[in-house]
């Protein structure tokens, strides 16, 4: 016994206990040795080792918000996931969302994962992840992964896991699937190479708008190393280097005080030099035990209002400085941003539906691409009547106080309205 209560009090030197161990569970420690040794700041914790189901089921839950788990209530199966629905050619695809370990050495102000949070933390091996994701996908449960990861020891071995864990699933089971990996911030950049050749999609979170903006939040974070990681990744994509096509990035919204003015810019930066596919954003929830704890949670509606802008900006040919906003620089919480555009531009409208340009009627409220196209195929045909609208899903609620038709204003009420062409 003396031995073993040596080799704990060894343990902790340098740290002291911020809990205490009982007799109990020394005697289980020397029973068993199923305990770890997890740094926290300058002290130790006693954990005791999970099964590879909780560490999953764990380090699912911790991949984000957005992901739900499709099979908590009924699963046959050993391991409990959590499933991230994502989207492709008009269907979802379930998409096991993951992170390979939670404990970080960061200690990022909003973070349910910073260095200095007392909570359970959990890590998986290369070999239990793949195995895990084999299980889920023999059973049809998931066509894909999504991994990421808190940086436990520092960002290069971080990465090393991670790509070792996506080159057991990708040459050991012989997936050929989706996989969408998460680079490390502070990596080099060898392995964002390595990343772009076995994962069809590469992402860096930015968090913030600026460098200023992050460091109030990631103290330790680089935002210059993170565009230099996003412009060898666009370098790499455009020669055809590896599988991957395309790489996002991520915002917090609210964490850092930013504005949305500073969001639009940067997402104006993003798209022009480095050709990302798209950009999300996760609004700022307070999480006990941070340093931001008492901090008011961000409004959904603010998050859907950028989701808008951006997609603005990306289809249909606006741009940061058109977007209409309020004297704290911020986008307009009660109405959409295309439509705030609209109501300061009366001078504009209404268009001639038979004679405007495509970049006009990709600006009428209600039209998006699809639309613009159909009725430009219908155009060449010849002259567009009420009527036309109709088989091309106008939506004329929205879209007819902006439109004439042969010089004529619309009444909305001589076509029904369907939206499945939106």
């Amino acid at each position: 016994m003396v031995r073993y209560l040596a080799e704990f009090m060894l343990s902790t030197l340098g740290g002291g206990l911020v809990r205490v161990v009982t007799l109990l569970d020394l005697l289980y420690y020397k029973s068993c040795r199923e305990y770890l040794w997890l740094p926290k700041m300058n002290s130790f914790y006693l954990h005791q080792t999970p099964d590879l189901s909780t560490k999953v089921k764990e380090l699912g839950k911790a991949s984000g918000e957005d992901a739900f788990s499709s099979y908590e209530q009924v699963d046959s199966l050993p391991f409990r996931c959590w499933i991230y629905s994502a989207s492709s050619q008009g269907r979802a695809i379930p998409i096991f969302k993951v992170l390979m370990s939670n404990s970080c050495r960061n200690n990022c102000l909003y973070c349910a994962s910073r260095s200095g949070r007392d909570f359970p933390r959990y890590s998986l091996k290369p070999e239990e992840l793949a195995h895990a994701f084999a299980e889920l996908y023999s059973s049809r449960m998931v066509e894909g992964i999504f991994l990421s990861s808190a940086i436990e020891d520092n960002p290069d071995r971080t990465m090393e896991q991670m790509i070792r864990a996506i080159e057991l699933i990708r040459f050991q089971y012989k997936f050929r699937g989706y996989v969408h990996l998460k680079l490390m911030p502070g990596a080099k950049l060898h392995y964002v190479e390595r990343a772009i050749e076995l994962a069809d999609r590469v992402s860096v979170n930015l968090e913030a708008p600026n460098q200023s903006r992050l460091s109030k939040i990631g103290p330790n974070k680089e935002f210059a190393h993170a565009l230099k990681q996003m412009e060898y990744a666009k370098k790499l994509i455009e020669q055809g280097m590896g599988r991957a096509r395309s790489q996002t990035t991520q915002f917090v919204l609210g964490a850092s005080g930013e504005s949305d003015e500073e969001i639009l810019d940067t997402l104006n930066l993003v798209y022009e030099n480095f050709n990302l596919r798209r950009c999300y954003f996760r609004c700022f929830h307070p999480v006990p035990d941070t340093p931001l704890e008492g901090y008011p949670p961000t409004v959904k509606w603010r998050e859907r209002r950028l989701y808008q802008s951006d997609f603005l900006i990306r289809n249909y040919g606006f741009k940061p400085d058109e977007m209409v906003l309020d004297a704290g620089g911020n986008l307009l919480l009660n109405i959409d941003p295309k439509l705030a555009w609209v109501n300061c531009h009366p001078e504009l409208f209404p268009v001639e539906i038979n004679t405007a340009e495509p970049e006009e009627l990709l600006r009428v409220p209600g039209f998006g691409p699809r639309t613009v196209s159909r009725i430009l195929e219908l155009r060449s045909r010849g002259k567009l009547n009420p009527g036309d609208l109709r088989r091309v899903g106008v939506p004329l609620k929205r879209a007819a106080p902006f439109l004439l038709v042969d010089g004529r204003r619309i009444d909305s009420k001589d076509c029904p309205i369907r939206l499945s062409l939106l």
